[in-house]
Parts: C-alpha cells; sequence; structure tokens
C-alpha cells in the first residue's frame, strides 16, 4: 500500500478563532497574520492506495461556491484536489472510497460539484462515508455550527445514494490498514483516521490538532463545540500517541505535512516535522 499527501489549496482564517485563548502575541510568531489578521491554512487531504482501494481522506473546500463566499475565505495557491490527483496519476473516477473526517466546509466541500444547474458527486464511482451521529449534528445543525454545515454540501451525496455510515466504535476496522477514532470536542462524533505504514502508525488529526503550532494543550479553536473536550481529548491522544511513537499527519498546516513527537518539560511537542513521502 502507498500513501500521499493531496494538497487542495490554501485559505485565510482569523488568527484568534484559531487559536482560541491564546494571545495574539504569541500565536502571531507560529503562523503570524496580515493586516487583517488572518492566518493562512492548508486543505491537505490524504489518499490511500490499498490493493483493491483508493481511499480519499476529506477534499478541501471545493470550487462550487460563488465569488462572494471564496473571497471571504482568500482562497489561494496554486493546488488543487484534481491536479493533485494528477500528480500521482490518478483521477476523481479512480477513487473507490471518500471517508469524510466531518462535514465542516473546508473538509468535505470538493465532495459535490456542479454540473449544469444540478449538484453531483465528485467521484462518481466512490461510495462517501460519515457516520450517522455526526451526519445528524450536520443536518439539523446548531445555531453555532449552522455556518460551516452547508446543505448543498451533504445533502446531494445522500440524494446521491453513494452514503454509507461507519460504526460509531473507536477503533472500528475501516480497511486493510485503516481503523478509525472518534473525538467529539471538535464536533460531534468526528473521525481520526489510523493507518498501518511502513512499520508507523500514522494518524490524520483533522480539527483535533490543526497544525503542529496546536500541539500545546490550551491552544484549542474557538471554533470548537466543547474546547474543554478538546484539551481532555489532546491530552490523552497525545500521551498514547508519544508512548507509541504515533506520526501525526496535519491537515490544515501551512508548512509541516508530518511530525514525530516527544515528551520534554513543557509538555508533548514536536521531535522531527517531514513530509509524508519521507517517511521511511
Amino acid at each position: 500500500m502507498q500513501l500521499y499527501s493531496i494538497n487542495t489549496g490554501y485559505f485565510r482564517l482569523d488568527g484568534g478563532a484559531m487559536f482560541g485563548v491564546v494571545p495574539k502575541s504569541i500565536w502571531n510568531k507560529l503562523n503570524p497574520s496580515d493586516e487583517n489578521n488572518l492566518c493562512n491554512w492548508a486543505m491537505r487531504s490524504m489518499l490511500i492506495q490499498e490493493e483493491n482501494r483508493l481511499i480519499l481522506i476529506d477534499n478541501g473546500i471545493g470550487d462550487k461556491q460563488d465569488d462572494k463566499f471564496m473571497r471571504h475565505y482568500y482562497l489561494n495557491g496554486d493546488d488543487s484536489l484534481n491536479k493533485s490527483l494528477a500528480k500521482y496519476g490518478f483521477h476523481a473516477d479512480d477513487i473507490t472510497d471518500v471517508f469524510l473526517t466531518h462535514l465542516h466546509f473546508d473538509h468535505c466541500g470538493g465532495s459535490i460539484i456542479r454540473s449544469g444547474d444540478k449538484l453531483v458527486p465528485a467521484f462518481k464511482n466512490a461510495t462517501y462515508w460519515s457516520n450517522l451521529r455526526h451526519w445528524e449534528a450536520a443536518t439539523q445543525p446548531n445555531d453555532r455550527e449552522k455556518a460551516s454545515f452547508l446543505k448543498e454540501n451533504i445533502l446531494p451525496i445522500e440524494e446521491s445514494g453513494q452514503l454509507k455510515f461507519v460504526e460509531p466504535t473507536d477503533g472500528v476496522q475501516f480497511s486493510d490498514t485503516m481503523k478509525v477514532r472518534f473525538v467529539y470536542g471538535h464536533t460531534e462524533a468526528m473521525m481520526l483516521p489510523q493507518i498501518s505504514y511502513k512499520g508507523h502508525t500514522v494518524i490524520y488529526v483533522a480539527d483535533l490538532l490543526p497544525a503542529v503550532a496546536h500541539l500545546p494543550i490550551p491552544y484549542v479553536m474557538a471554533y470548537d463545540m466543547f474546547p474543554l473536550s478538546t484539551m481532555q481529548e489532546k491530552k490523552q491522544f497525545l500521551t498514547e500517541a508519544v508512548d507509541n511513537n504515533y506520526i501525526l499527519f496535519f491537515e490544515h498546516d501551512p508548512v509541516n505535512e508530518c511530525c514525530s513527537l516527544q515528551q520534554t518539560d513543557r509538555g508533548v511537542r514536536h521531535k522531527e516535522v517531514f513530509k509524508l513521502e519521507d517517511l521511511k
């Protein structure tokens, strides 16, 4: 099997929102903001090539939203989902499974494209995977998350008949090489892929840890539904991760794809940062 890093592009979000209670005098050294207080962030997917499956984990913001929406998030960079797939010799029609960690627009927007006046799956041969607890939270959103769960990204998946649900049990086996972990602080039942690869355990940490800069326990996004739960989940996960030499794969870090971990007198911190393709 083989893993590929799939960069779908970059966007900008408010630095204060991304770092929560952490003062700007601190977080601005980690990811410097522009004059509008916006920091640049990646939308990095992962492709898992197994013997009989090609699994895409998340797919970025997509390109079907109107200009007003796109301007609000300052999309930038030369990368796109299809361009990154083509780099490794793949096409959207080759994807067998689209695994969605959660249904916030920057993680699932590429799932659906416009075809004339219709909204259709971008991956016509794929099964789309969510879980029922999260699906219900996304399709019946609370007022806080409503702006992140866009119906045009979500409902056409169900209407296509290509939607299936993962059993919401921590550690459930999804494929030959991938298990699923569940966390609940950022949003209801977010799924974290845990992948066995080249003798390592690689965790796609999604929005539990958006970037290397979020490793300190109090560095929690203001977007999280339950920040105290996120902090507890981070603490437990990072202890397990450093004890078991996990490799973390970051969806939103604009610079770092992966890192190893070490215990320090300040808590768990990164040891080495590197690209997924350099993992031996």
